[in-house]
């Protein structure tokens, strides 16, 4: 069902992000990027640049290694199965999350008061990935991307929860840390682009035998049973003579 050769662009791309967000977190351990520098911070053109470098960035330890992990295995699974469009997928999902979590009004779910908000992390690319590996699968109904589907599921089902305040599980005291935001910009973002790109690389293959007017005389269980049991009436076929272009002479000379 699997293609037995494994992409180098599964492979390199992936660690390629990994480098890129251990560096990241490298850099701010130095203190390159204290306070909210780097972040999206929402409707605030400080927080633009968070757009781009947000997902590079990780408040602790727990948080890049909670977030390497699915990078890796989702990108894998882009890059494997997703080949013709990984790299719009990547940078257009990106790109679109970290511009409608900039966009989305920073108010706190419960009491409605303005939050001024700091938002670092590689969490809305994962869920970008997720929710397109899913959506593409059903989107195109084939059986090998469909599978894809389902490991998703079955492996990370539970992020649905993430795209909803924590605040609506747990009694905090204080606003969660966890951005819900990010998440259900990746989700949405996510599901678009698999709708967008339904049609472009594998579908669902459609066998001749699927046609309404297929008709295959080896599938003629009836016809085959009357040529076992008369095969003198097959032994003669007959046949159409063929003209011979010398018998029509005169009419082509009248011509």
């Amino acid at each position: 069902m699997f293609k037995n050769v494994i992409s180098k662009k599964a492979i390199i791309n992936p660690l390629l992000m990994l480098s890129a967000m251990w560096l990241g977190y490298f850099l701010q351990l130095q203190g390159f990027f204290e306070s909210c520098f780097g972040a999206i911070i929402p409707l605030m053109p400080e927080g633009l640049l968070g757009i781009i470098t947000s997902p590079l960035l990780h408040g602790n330890f727990d948080h890049i290694v909670g977030n390497s992990i699915p990078i890796a295995v989702l990108m894998f699974l882009l890059y494997q199965f997703y080949p013709l469009v990984a790299n719009k997928v990547f940078v257009l999902g990106w790109l679109a999350t970290g511009l409608l979590v900039w966009l989305l009004p920073p108010v706190d779910i419960l009491t409605g008061e303005y939050m001024y908000t700091c938002t670092i992390g590689a969490s809305g690319v994962v869920y970008v990935l997720a929710f397109f590996l899913f959506f593409s699968g059903v989107f195109k109904w084939n059986m090998k991307l469909l599978t894809i589907s389902l490991l998703v599921v079955l492996y990370y089902g539970s992020l649905i929860w993430g795209m909803f305040p924590e605040e609506f599980f747990y009694n905090l005291n204080e606003p969660s840390k966890i951005s819900w935001q990010a998440h259900l910009s990746g989700a949405v973002v996510g599901s678009i682009i698999a709708f967008m790109f339904k049609k472009v690389g594998e579908r669902k293959k459609r066998y001749i035998w699927e046609f309404p007017n297929y008709y295959n005389e080896k599938d003629d269980k009836l016809w085959q049973e009357y040529k076992e049991n008369h095969p003198e009436d097959f032994l003669e076929l007959p046949y159409k003579k063929k003209d011979d272009i010398w018998d029509h002479l005169e009419e082509l000379r009248k011509k």
